[in-house]
């Protein structure tokens, strides 16, 4: 098989030939660019440009070499742009080791670490110095009573760090010419790889009414004034169509995958009730997913950090086809029971090391030992892909991570 045949197989609860693997194929299946510098240093491979393609997450784009190593089967579409030196700029990561950022990304320096700043001045994102993230510190719609003008959305979006430090393709406007450069790029990536490729797109609406009104003031929203919260929904959902509307075409074809991203989850369960979740989340998620298949012949795949297990049911019958990361180590989420329950209906694709725990403060010999043991749940039937339960954090040891990367394809 190839790696594109054997990640659509998985997808379609189709045994492939091995375990597919992903490092870095979206947002939350990567390395922070500390861990991958001292990685490759551990390794004795060539030290390069580290390319820190993600500014919010400090996540490395993989080198090919580290795509390699992993015998990966899947790719960021995203990777296949910003090919030009001239579209990187060295940096200094918090660590002291190099990297560089895309040129387009404008961090200031203030009080020995960096700040995002909104064209009209406004400070919308931090990474005081220590720190290894840039955080948000403007919620452009909290101080706003009802109604709210929901004419000013796209406005209010633009002062969020995620929309305003974006990857690639959207570091460009979707105009009529980069909609074309997109559509070129993404027939080439496809013909000259065998990899399974993945788009993202995001198509959040939980976490935009957060990121907008900030989450303690949302969450009594979505409580208190349910009508007001539809409203936004609504026309969230009608900016995500839009959207939708101009990049599906231009990649059909060429992408198999597309991810979308709404973290609903906790450590201890869902983030809102499934009853809400029916009447305000569902309906818009189910809408969105539906208008998307219309437009391309395309994989869902949704991203949701925490404890999202009562929610399973609802995800698959919207048309979620693929769950990420997987967050075996929260409640209700045992790799065992989500296999037994829902590996049927969903793809996993993660779970298959535990990030926060065994991969950072384990030894080697747990790390494989918990990756043989996630490989032999998961992997009858298809319906999974291995990576570990989100990104690899900058303090997991790398001879942790060599020890996973090891292991999986071991018993892959």
């Amino acid at each position: 098989m190839t790696s594109r045949e054997r990640v659509l197989a998985a997808i379609e609860h189709r045994e492939p030939d091995r375990v597919p693997v992903d490092l870095g194929g979206m947002r939350s299946t990567g390395i922070m660019a500390i861990a991958y510098n001292r990685l490759r240093e551990y390794l004795g491979w060539e030290a390069g440009n580290t390319k820190v393609y993600d500014v919010i997450q400090q996540l490395a784009q993989p080198d090919d070499d580290a795509l390699d190593f992993w015998q990966a089967d899947v790719v960021d579409m995203g990777r296949a742009f910003l090919t030009a030196d001239t579209e990187w700029k060295d940096w200094t990561l918090p660590d002291g080791s190099p990297g560089q950022l895309p040129a387009y990304i404008n961090l200031k320096p203030r009080d020995g670490g960096w700040v995002c700043e909104h064209a009209d001045g406004t400070i919308i994102g931090r990474m005081p110095k220590g720190v290894q993230y840039v955080s948000q510190c403007h919620w452009p719609m909290a101080d706003l009573e009802e109604p709210w003008d929901l004419k000013r959305v796209p406005e209010w979006m633009g002062k969020v760090t995620w929309a305003a430090m974006p990857t690639a393709p959207y570091h460009k406007p979707l105009t009529p010419e980069h909609l074309n450069d997109i559509r070129q790029t993404a027939r080439q990536l496809c013909e000259t790889t065998d990899k399974a490729i993945m788009i993202a797109f995001g198509g959040n609406f939980l976490e935009w009414g957060q990121f907008l009104r900030r989450i303690d003031n949302f969450l009594m929203d979505v409580a208190a004034s349910p009508g007001q919260v539809a409203a936004l929904l609504d026309r969230l959902l009608e900016l995500h169509i839009s959207n939708a509307e101009k990049i599906l075409p231009a990649i059909n074809g060429s992408v198999q995958i597309i991810q979308l991203g709404d973290d609903l989850g906790s450590q201890s369960g869902a983030q809102i009730s499934p009853d809400t979740f029916r009447k305000l989340f569902k309906p818009r998620l189910k809408a969105l997913i539906a208008h998307v298949k219309t437009l391309a012949d395309i994989k869902i795949f949704l991203h949701s950090c925490g404890s999202v297990e009562e929610l399973l049911p609802d995800l698959i019958d919207a048309g979620v086809e693929i769950l990420n990361p997987v967050q075996t180590n929260c409640s209700r989420m045992a790799a065992a029971h989500l296999k037994k329950e829902y590996g049927k209906d969903i793809c996993f694709w993660g779970g298959g090391c535990e990030t926060q725990g065994v991969l950072q403060h384990d030894t080697p010999a747990e790390v494989r030992e918990q990756v043989r043991e996630r490989l032999a749940i998961f992997r009858p039937g298809g319906g999974f892909v291995f990576t570990q339960i989100h990104n690899i954090l900058a303090s997991v040891p790398p001879q942790n991570v060599v020890a996973m990367v090891e292991a999986v394809n071991e018993y892959r």
